[in-house]
């Protein structure tokens, strides 16, 4: 069986077209949600993933507790002062409407959620790269029911 080719150095291939660098772009089981995975679990917290019964589809809940907690990308969501929150030069008519969108949806969402009586936590992706998450889900947390 003949060897796959040797993979050239980023530096030496080609640039990706914008398509191609967006669909490599994951929506579920991302970097800032496995490290948050990562600290409920070490907490003890029972969860479920990705509740498609719940307004919004949290990336964590417990229906039986009433708590959600939805894991923001900054780019994505538009995290107000974040530097990873940029906002893209090129085809602005497409990104500010798309951006604006997304953020009025989290609102009604999470409008949604607590009408229903959910508690409602969102981690946003800067958050997830120190160690000012455990301390606001702990806070989260605190003095309830797990």
């Amino acid at each position: 069986m003949p060897k796959p080719p040797k993979l050239l150095p980023r530096n030496k291939r080609l640039p990706l077209s914008r398509s191609e660098m967006m669909s490599r772009i994951r929506s579920r089981d991302t970097l800032p949600e496995r490290r948050t995975r990562a600290l409920l679990s070490r907490l003890g917290i029972r969860y479920r993933m990705h509740v498609a019964g719940l307004p919004g589809k949290p990336d964590f809940a417990n229906k039986k507790r009433k708590w959600v907690i939805f894991v923001h990308g900054c780019f994505w969501h538009s995290h107000r002062a974040c530097k990873l929150a940029s906002r893209p030069k090129s085809n602005q008519s497409y990104w500010g409407p798309k951006l604006h969108r997304n953020k009025e949806r989290d609102v009604s969402k999470i409008e949604e959620l607590k009408r229903l009586d959910y508690r409602v936590l969102v981690v946003w992706e800067c958050e997830t790269r120190n160690d000012r998450i455990e301390s606001r889900v702990r806070k989260f947390f605190a003095n309830r029911l797990l």
